[in-house]
């Protein structure tokens, strides 16, 4: 019987596979391009081309695609077959450098933010060395950047890469001046924890809302949802477990580092979360995981659903981004080791970490944006749409004692006695952890815990990564021109602190008087809609960083942002057009049925029983009917306000229509739809409740 260690990585082209399919000296040379970014000789390339193909074909390959990501939000591929047709009539199986190291896709149906017209096709994909091939099915993937015939980036991997290298420059200027002469590299890290919900297919293909829109939008809360707190970590269902071990064995094939799985809080909700990676590899990884989730659960009866808030009152899915920075020598810059007030490295990357998390809060608020994620933030489930830093009381503590030059009084260690001989005592951690805050701080990396579960991760993590290498780049300038470098760097580290310390918040996130204080006392940002965040994009601070620093062009950013917003737009109008579809044929229909049913009953019952009340059906047939009345007046007011948008000047006036219109008609249609679902037989019902559906895994 094998074991995971035997398979593991067995789809993967990686270290170990080309360490024996690749001669020394092409190893050597890819490993270079690899770890040190040299470039790729087209020798190389050949040789790496050849073994690939030959290891690809002898694991059952028939084909290769350029695996891209461009900016739908999940990955695109274009397959094509190893065979090359030879004189005598047979094929050949041929791979060469050139198609290893360049594709040419049809770009014109790729969103692009007016970055090309429609009518030019040409794009190009890049082969990315940093991120290993793998065998999907009976294609070898090779991850590849993507960008337009004019060199426009057009995906989420190449500013990805661009952050992670800029990031690498400024933070090695800083390990410099620490005297750090041998670290070659500094890589952001990452690991981000995925969490979903799993229902039954025959559930999902009786909602039209789910199967259009990823989300329900009717159903009326069921008897029982969360509130025992009973699927938290509870025991796992066995057709769960079956998709998680299926869903294992898949991942750790591709080499994806698949660790920890649980029931979270809402009914039928679940977590996976991956051991650390590089952050491209981890980007990369998480779009596999969310692709394989679903064709594992399809082969299960199961139906994945990655939507932020799939259902109204339970817990929507989110997706945490553990981040770190560490050096190819393994120092993880995040560390604060045994006596953080002493660190001074520590302390000048974390200093860094806060003035960029403050000085770019709408940056990071839009790489979160979406539709979806609007439903989720805020809502008791996840942190609110105010951006602050939870640092916990010892690193507050020593941040305060620097700030006002005063000794810091160190906190020891507390040793835990549980009351139990048999049990083990054990220090307890210096910090609690804290649920509500949007940046966290957990020991040696930071959570940022606001990313929807249908998010790529390498928009936040572009963000993050080039905003802490702008600060970065600041403290380097300065302390490169220090006549005193300790003097100076006391001094960098104490001004940081009084300049950014508005953004460091240790309480209860989910407060009603904390979003006060932050946005009326503080002065920080809450931008509760995508509507809302999305135009700060183009703000001119965020303009010159992310030029500056070479990680977006001007025009990148102005097309990102249309084409966000187009997608924020085209994803609640039809939405919209769901529900008013939905009412229109099914929900409309069927209370009417039901309701002229009651009442023909109650009339069969007076010619029956003539002293009969009838008061229940009597009372019934008017709440319905004055229910049916309102669910045709908000169907018809939601009606208008989509037929209103054809008349919005620009995306960002359609986005602001969507806000102010649309999205409240939405809700305003759903009360009176659920009223009535609670009204009305279950016979007559059209779809399944969310009883049914939350409940149906076994």
């Amino acid at each position: 019987m094998s074991t995971v260690s035997d398979y593991f990585g067995s789809k993967v082209f990686d270290d170990r596979v080309m360490r024996a399919k690749l001669s020394a000296e092409i190893y050597a040379s890819l490993r270079k391009t690899i770890d040190e970014g040299k470039e790729l000789d087209i020798g190389v390339a050949n040789a790496v081309a050849e073994a690939m193909k030959n290891w690809a074909v002898e694991n059952g390959a028939t084909h290769f695609t350029h695996w891209f990501q461009p900016l739908t939000g999940i990955t695109a591929e274009k397959h094509d077959s190893f065979i090359t047709p030879s004189p005598d009539g047979s094929v050949i199986m041929e791979f060469s450098g050139k198609e290893l190291i360049k594709g040419e896709p049809d770009a014109s149906s790729f969103p692009s933010g007016g970055l090309r017209a429609t009518f030019e096709a040409r794009g190009y994909t890049a082969w990315d060395p940093t991120s290993y091939a793998f065998i999907k099915g009976k294609t070898l993937c090779i991850p590849t950047a993507f960008c337009s015939y004019g060199g426009h980036a057009l995906d989420k991997k190449t500013p990805l890469l661009r952050s992670m290298e800029v990031l690498n420059k400024q933070a090695l200027r800083i390990l410099r001046l620490f005297g750090n002469d041998t670290a070659k590299r500094v890589v952001s890290s990452v690991g981000p924890e995925q969490e979903y919900f799993l229902i039954t297919r025959e559930m999902y293909e009786a909602r039209p809302d789910l199967r259009f829109t990823g989300r329900t939008l009717f159903g009326a809360k069921p008897p029982k949802g969360q509130e025992l707190d009973d699927h938290y970590f509870g025991v796992i269902k066995p057709g769960v477990a079956a998709f998680m071990e299926d869903l294992n064995n898949e991942l750790w094939k591709l080499g994806i580092l698949a660790k920890t799985e649980h029931n979270e809080v809402a009914p039928a909700q679940h977590e996976l979360a991956p051991i650390y990676t590089t952050t491209n590899i981890a980007t990369d990884h998480n779009q596999l995981t969310m692709e394989i989730m679903q064709k594992v659960a399809e082969r299960h009866g199961l139906v994945c659903l990655l939507h932020e808030k799939p259902f109204a009152g339970v817990n929507g899915s989110g997706k945490h981004n553990n981040w770190s920075i560490a050096t190819d020598e393994g120092q993880n810059l995040l560390s604060p080791g045994d006596t953080p007030y002493e660190n001074a490295q520590f302390l000048l990357i974390l200093c860094a970490v806060i003035k960029a998390v403050d000085d770019y809060q709408d940056l990071l608020r839009i790489s979160v944006a979406t539709a979806g994620n609007d439903h989720r933030l805020g809502a008791n489930e996840a942190p609110p749409a105010v951006i602050s830093i939870f640092l916990g009381d010892e690193l507050n503590a020593v941040l305060e004692a620097i700030e006002t030059d005063t000794p810091y009084q160190g906190t020891e260690k507390t040793l835990m006695k549980l009351g139990v001989d048999v049990l083990p005592k054990f220090s307890r951690d210096t910090t609690d952890r804290n649920r509500t805050s949007p940046f966290a701080f957990t020991g040696n990396k930071f959570e940022f815990r606001m990313l929807g579960s249908a998010n790529s991760i390498a928009c936040a993590n572009i963000m993050l990564n080039s905003a802490v290498a702008e600060s970065l780049r600041i403290y380097a300038d300065r302390l490169e021109k220090a006549d005193d470098f300790e003097s100076a760097l006391h001094e960098m580290i104490k001004k940081t602190i009084k300049d950014h310390k508005r953004i460091i918040f240790n309480g209860n996130g989910y407060d009603d008087a904390w979003i006060t204080e932050a946005t009326e006392k503080r002065g920080l940002l809450n931008y509760r809609t995508t509507a809302d965040c999305l135009p700060h994009l183009l703000d001119e601070k965020n303009v010159k960083m992310l030029t500056s620093l070479g990680v977006f062009s001007e025009d990148e950013l102005r097309s990102r942002r249309d084409i966000m917003l187009e997608n924020y737009c085209k994803s609640v109008t039809i939405e919209a057009n769901t529900m008013i579809n939905m009412v229109h044929k099914r929900i409309a229909p069927a209370i009417t049925r039901f309701t002229s049913d009651l009442a023909k009953q109650a009339l069969d019952k007076k010619q029956l029983f003539p002293d009969l009340a009838c008061s229940y059906e009597a009372e019934l047939v008017t709440k319905l009917s004055a229910l049916t009345d309102n669910i045709t007046e908000k169907t018809d007011e939601l009606q208008e306000a989509v037929l209103g948008l054809r008349d919005a000047e620009d995306i960002i006036t359609e986005s602001e229509l969507i806000r102010d219109t649309v999205l409240p008609k939405m809700c305003e249609l759903r009360i009176p739809c659920d009223q009535a679902e609670l009204l009305t037989a279950k016979s007559y019902w059209p779809f399944p409740t969310y009883g049914d559906i939350l409940f149906s895994v076994k």
